[in-house]
């Protein structure tokens, strides 16, 4: 059973209910897609990167600040944020899961996808398909 945390201090959050969190937050501001890439034993920084793109960096800006709201009432704390002022791309860093939320292009330029493609995905927003979270 876990701990409720009190007032003022972090509780922790097992990485599985993160990445719900974050791809249901990411989820509600409509992105294009929407990948998860199990990185587990592929790389060491991180064990998990959640991709998500969108048609404009306004759009870009709203998916960064619906995670990082969803995510702070649960207590979950960010440990950096990266992103230009034009809100190209915006880095989410929780540790055991990086958030990369892209524009259309920068998306199609650096296609994280395709350079970690012998992770195991899951895609949970394609194209304007919505499949299940989970």
């Amino acid at each position: 059973m876990k701990r409720e945390a009190s007032r003022g201090e972090r509780r922790s959050i097992d990485t599985e209910e993160l990445l719900q969190l974050a791809a249901a937050a990411a989820s509600e501001v409509k992105p294009t897609s929407l990948v998860h890439l199990d990185l587990r034993g592929l790389c060491s920084f991180t064990d998990h990167f959640l991709i998500a793109s969108a048609p404009s960096m306004r759009q870009v800006r709203a998916i960064a600040e619906r995670i990082e709201e969803q995510l702070r009432e649960k207590q979950i704390r960010m440990l950096h944020r990266e992103g230009d002022r034009e809100a190209r791309w915006i880095l989410l860093d929780y540790n055991d899961v990086i958030i990369h939320i892209f524009d259309e292009e920068t998306w199609l330029y650096y296609d994280l996808e395709g350079l970690w493609a012998d992770a195991p995905k899951q895609e949970l927003v394609r194209r304007g398909y919505r499949g299940p979270l989970g």
